[in-house]
């Protein structure tokens, strides 16, 4: 099969970082509550900050949670795994958009736990594109408007929720999934159709 992959929130776990640094941020700098959504998974649509204070957060804490992150549990051993099995992964991420070195951290990382994908999108504004000429099996994500803008055009997903994200009904084209254990079953049944 071939597998897309979304890094941040699923192969890092960055967005727990993220959205500890967020809370920080939004309470010690800006002296507020401008919580208005947690079941967002981004910044930009969680908090009621400015673009001036968006721009500050991205600027005093991404690098530090790029560098602070690390691979999520489970993960190591499950990809070893399907990649042993003869699988492939291709990475659709955003990461490098915002903060070009982000990307080196992430490439950094992988050398490091001896993680080579096999093909490499970086800085992706639409993964639909991608997911279609790529034709992957299907996509693995952690923003539920990305997975919901893939299954609206017939692309398989697996929807790698962490708790107070927003919850989506699963159908043909979403399946939620919290852990790598999970992905490994969906994985092994999908094999067995």
């Amino acid at each position: 099969m071939k597998i897309g992959i979304d890094l941040d929130g699923v192969v890092i776990d960055s967005e727990t970082t993220f959205r500890t640094y967020e809370e920080i941020f939004d309470i010690d700098i800006l002296k507020g509550n401008n919580l208005i959504n947690k079941e967002e998974p981004k910044f930009q649509a969680r908090y009621n900050w400015t673009n001036e204070q968006e721009k500050e957060f991205i600027e005093r804490y991404f690098l530090t949670v790029s560098k602070e992150s690390n691979l999520m549990s489970g993960f190591i051993g499950v990809y070893n795994l399907l990649k042993n099995q003869g699988h492939e992964f291709v990475v659709i991420t955003a990461r490098g958009g915002f903060v070009k070195e982000m990307k080196n951290d992430a490439i950094r990382l992988l050398e490091e736990n001896n993680i080579k994908f096999n093909k490499y999108y970086w800085k992706v504004e639409d993964k639909l594109e991608i997911c279609k000429s790529e034709n992957v099996d299907f996509m693995i994500d952690d923003d539920w408007r990305i997975i919901k803008k893939l299954a609206d055009n017939k692309i398989k997903t697996l929807y790698f929720r962490d708790t107070n994200l927003t919850k989506l009904e699963e159908n043909e084209y979403i399946k939620e999934v919290n852990n790598w254990g999970e992905i490994y079953r969906y994985i092994k049944e999908m094999e067995v159709k």
